[in-house]
């Protein structure tokens, strides 16, 4: 896309590139999502940008009409595997927050300078102030959700000290953050406890099909699945940096979002709690992308579910769904306190070491040799997974398609079909549902309908600079 492209799509209202660039007008000083609602501001005004946070370092602040933060994450970063794909997977992830810029420099072999020179020339914005905005859209979503106290947010949310907490969400909001609890007076600390949250996604979304799935993956003690369908809510334990935590997500759409409920034992890990979400329900996806390669109809809204828990994964496509129920009971940790049906935290890699199935894969996760966090070189693991006994060539592929969640995995038999690139994985999940024939159409020999607009082509895809 050029800039003429996305002011035609700023103009239009157009949702489907919510998040994947984000627009700033210079004379209000105020930077939107391409949805916005507001008046279209003339193009002389307007300025482009890849990130939130690149709009946030030229001292644009987030519109509080349309809340350009909280939109569906690019696309682009789950098909990408250079390392600018890599690095904002796990900035996602909180990686920065954690370790730091030199701990993500690491995890992606490349020196710290190196990593900020690469994501500054890309995105408009360093490792730092990336983690920064994310940061900042925590803190909102705690302070508007919640009624914790706003010096347990300001730490929650990972910053170092309440005066940063304080500066960094007056310049990126425009408001105190007394001020932006008060906005939202009335939602805060709703029934039910947790912490409660609206999941964007971009486009329609088959929640059914999605959810369907889940029940049918379903490992007692760590998940479970309750309601009619069409109403149904998946519920599952995480493992998480800090501690643990339960997630409740709904079937039930609302139009642009999942509702789900967040318990955490530590706040600190809001944020890699929601990414982990975001991977498992596929909700960074373009459904508008997906459809024309594979010449489906976008209202359909198909999805690739990833994991919540990558090793948990890993070790559940190697040894079936049986088997890892009686992993839980005989290495999960249990919980404090059960939750109706969940009793569990999946059994830790080094747990499971001793295991005749799992146990070479389960060293392999727990020694660091196999890497399947955010940021993996997903076909070094691929590698590592074939050499493994009992890894064959189709669980290998699972495992990279599902718990590293690579879009692009051919269907078992069609290796080599290059028209479906970059979103084979898709393909395989409408094969595997028998939606579709093996015989879906090359996209330049399907008709267009006429007067109709439509996404930018897989092949091109790439976040604008």
């Amino acid at each position: 896309m050029d800039d003429d492209s996305r002011y035609e799509a700023v103009s239009s209202r157009d949702a489907r590139f919510d998040g994947e660039f984000f627009f700033a007008v210079e004379t209000t000083g105020i930077y939107c999502r391409p949805s916005c609602p507001a008046v279209t501001p003339k193009r002389c005004n307007v300025r482009f940008y890849a990130t939130a946070a690149a709009a946030q370092r030229y001292g644009f602040r987030a519109c509080r009409r349309c809340w350009p933060d909280a939109v569906p994450g690019s696309a682009a970063w789950n098909v990408r595997a250079d390392v600018v794909g890599r690095a904002m997977r796990m900035i996602g992830d909180g990686v920065v927050d954690r370790e730091g810029v030199p701990g993500l420099a690491g995890r992606l072999g490349y020196s710290a300078r190196q990593v900020q020179r690469q994501l500054n020339a890309e995105l408009g914005a360093g490792p730092v102030a990336l983690a920064r905005a994310q940061r900042a859209h925590t803190a909102r979503t705690l302070l508007q959700t919640t009624g914790l106290p706003v010096t347990e947010i300001a730490f929650a949310a990972g910053f170092a000290s309440v005066r940063q907490f304080n500066d960094t969400v007056r310049r990126i909001y425009g408001r105190t953050p007394s001020a932006l609890r008060a906005e939202a007076r009335g939602t805060a600390g709703a029934g039910g406890g947790g912490v409660p949250l609206r999941l964007a996604h971009r486009g329609a979304y088959a929640a059914g099909d999605v959810f369907d799935l889940l029940v049918a993956e379903t490992v007692a003690g760590v998940e479970e699945v309750v309601g009619p369908a069409g109403a149904r809510t998946y519920r599952r334990t995480l493992r998480l940096p800090y501690g643990s935590g339960i997630a409740a997500v709904d079937e039930r759409s609302g139009g642009r979002w999942l509702d789900a409920r967040i318990h955490l034992n530590d706040l600190r890990d809001l944020t890699a709690a929601v990414q982990r979400l975001r991977r498992l329900f596929d909700l960074d996806a373009d459904p508008y992308a997906v459809a024309e390669r594979l010449g489906i109809d976008p209202g359909f809204g198909l999805r690739s579910p990833g994991a919540a828990e990558p090793e948990e994964f890993a070790v559940r496509a190697l040894v079936g769904r049986a088997e890892a129920g009686r992993l839980v009971r005989a290495y999960g940790t249990p919980l404090d306190v059960p939750c109706g049906g969940l009793t569990h935290l999946f059994p830790e890699p080094r747990a499971l070491t001793g295991h005749a199935t799992a146990g070479p894969l389960a060293a392999a996760l727990a020694t660091g040799d196999l890497r399947l966090d955010p940021g993996a070189d997903r076909g070094e693991a691929e590698r590592v997974l074939r050499a493994l006994p009992g890894v064959d060539a189709r669980t290998a592929a699972l495992i990279r398609m599902r718990a590293l969640g690579d879009p692009d995995v051919a269907p078992e038999g069609d290796a080599d079909r290059a028209e479906w690139r970059p979103w084979r994985s898709y393909a395989t999940r409408l094969l595997a549902r028998g939606t579709v024939s093996r015989r879906i159409p090359h996209p330049s020999t399907r008709p267009r309908s006429s007067g109709t607009r439509t996404a930018p082509p897989a092949h091109s895809y790439r976040s604008p600079a």
